[in-house]
């Protein structure tokens, strides 16, 4: 991927987080990365293009990112925590998937079907980690909620709390309810 592009990718996720689908132009797009606007419409035709480029990408990390720290630690309820805490740490404070899940039903249908993919995804993993498909939808519930929450008051301690008894030691196997 060019350098321009993973700018432009870089620039909308940014908006995105912080205003949604309706957050961003290409116009504000091509200042942020110093460039005209013309040449993002270049690598993204369209506005639903760029985004659902977004949000692919964002699975695609998250997907590899979870995969990696389940490598090391074989806890899921511990990594997946603590990797949605590194979003709510992170600058933009929000995953741009959960953004846009709370508004999925104006989406445009190309954007709306990548952020099903996201949360299709992250459920399809939990299952396959032992998590009972109830336990996965109420466990990502939380941790997006949890984000919601910390980003509406602006306190990361607030995703704290919403996750803590999560993470206390459970007995081993698979995780139902």
């Amino acid at each position: 991927m060019s350098d321009i592009k993973t700018a432009i990718l870089d620039a909308a996720e940014r908006r995105m987080q912080f205003g949604g689908f309706g957050g961003f132009s290409f116009r504000e797009i091509a200042a942020d990365v110093g460039i005209k606007s013309s040449s993002v419409h270049y690598h993204f035709p369209t506005k639903e293009n760029l985004a659902a480029a977004v949000i692919r990408r964002w699975a695609e990390r998250t997907s590899a990112r979870i995969e990696k720290r389940l490598e090391k630690n074989p806890n899921p309820v511990s990594v997946w925590t603590k990797a949605f805490r590194g979003t709510a740490v992170s600058e933009g404070h929000i995953c741009p998937c959960t953004v846009l899940g709370a508004a999925s039903q104006d989406l445009p249908p190309e954007v709306a079907s990548e952020v099903r993919g996201f949360f299709k995804m992250c459920l399809d993993k939990l299952v396959a980690q032992g998590f009972s498909v109830i336990a996965a939808t109420e466990f990502l519930a939380t941790l997006t909620g949890a984000l919601v929450l910390a980003n509406a008051l602006g306190d990361t301690g607030a995703y704290d709390r919403a996750t803590k008894d999560m993470l206390r030691p459970r007995p081993r196997g698979p995780v139902s309810v």
